[in-house]
């Protein structure tokens, strides 16, 4: 049975709506969400450096870091382009135009999260990164790609599986 107290539930339907153009729906279902006091789980990832651990959300710029952590992610945001990684933005469920779709996912907390890990270890130092829900399908070809042009592992824990991305492969098979 279905918790309807359980935010998880609308925002699928939400998506469902946005998937098929259905924005009137959309904005039925975020506006019940409200009514009813339904909260959206955050999506976060944390990754520890030097036994701290560092969290970062979406677009965060809390870290004391953030100007440095944002310059590394628009330098592996250009190299992997170069490489040709192509924004995958099919899955950002909100009627906007396509420059706004790839700026929003842009600053995820994964990506946030690996930039940090790679300007703050050793070159040859695996990241390892935790995040608390799936890894969205844009993170995760951004990091295969990561994976190759900065000659990383990167070891992710989202909630569903383990992902090992190393020279532009993940050990998934690119089934998340």
């Amino acid at each position: 049975m279905l918790d309807p107290r359980e935010g998880a539930v609308y925002v699928q339907l939400s998506h469902m709506y946005a998937a098929a153009g259905m924005w009137d729906n959309v904005a039925k279902v975020r506006k019940v969400m409200e009514d009813r006091g339904v909260k959206k789980e955050q999506g976060c990832t944390w990754i520890r450096i030097d036994g701290k651990v560092h969290t970062f959300v979406t677009e965060d710029r809390s870290h004391p870091q953030v100007r440095e952590i944002y310059t590394e992610l628009a330098r592996l945001m250009r190299e992997i382009k170069r490489e040709g990684h192509v924004p995958l933005t099919e899955n950002v469920l909100h009627d906007v135009g396509e420059q706004q779709k790839e700026e929003a996912i842009s600053y995820h907390s994964e990506k946030l999260a690996i930039a940090y890990g790679i300007m703050s270890t050793p070159p040859t130092t695996p990241i390892h990164i935790y995040k608390n829900l799936r890894v969205c399908a844009d993170c995760h070809s951004a990091s295969k790609f990561i994976s190759k042009v900065a000659g990383r592992e990167i070891i992710a824990r989202d909630a569903s599986r383990f992902h090992h991305f190393k020279n532009g492969v993940c050990s998934c098979g690119d089934y998340w």
